[in-house]
């Protein structure tokens, strides 16, 4: 197993994008790593945007960010939201600052982009948001996936099968 012994963040809220949640946890799963769901409340079953629940593990105030080797944000409308919570972009500064694999899928570019860590990174992202990621000064790429260091980006669900293995790469 691949992640045996790592911890992954995936946050949540509601709209997210069903498979774009779900694909990548149950494949972070598979090679091995605990993957925690962490929403705004601890036990409170968020749907998706096609109505799929997922159940928090933990609040944002139920955990320490520097128990966790990476962290998962997903796509849908939940990263409008996700990106209100101070607390979300602390974790990802820290992730970013401790050079530790952050996943980032369609419109959770937003997230990334709120908590200012994109200048100068190369990303992809939905080409909806391709004018929010260039203008917090990352350099945009129409490709399924793209890896710089330690963030690794994907545009839409159909490149999951492309994403997912890139960030599973990442810990290595």
């Amino acid at each position: 197993m691949t992640l045996q012994g790592k911890k992954v963040i995936a946050l949540i809220s509601d709209d997210f994008e069903d498979l774009e949640l779900w694909y990548p946890v149950l494949r972070v799963r598979e090679a091995g790593a605990e993957v925690h769901l962490v929403g705004e409340e601890a036990g409170v079953v968020y749907h998706g945007k096609y109505g799929v629940p997922a159940t928090s593990d933990f609040s944002f105030d139920d955990i320490k960010v520097e128990d966790y080797d990476g962290i998962l944000v997903p796509g849908g409308w939940s990263p409008d939201k996700l990106r209100r919570f101070d607390k979300v972009l602390e974790f990802v500064r820290y992730f970013d600052k401790q050079k530790k694999p952050i996943g980032q899928i369609c419109h959770a570019g937003w997230v990334l982009i709120s908590a200012g860590i994109l200048d100068g990174v190369n990303v992809t992202s939905t080409p909806g948001i391709k004018d929010d990621m260039t203008n917090a000064g990352a350099i945009w790429h129409d490709e399924a996936v793209i890896t710089d260091g330690h963030i690794i980006s994907s545009r839409r669900p159909p490149d999951l099968p492309d994403y997912v293995p890139a960030f599973i790469a990442a810990f290595k």
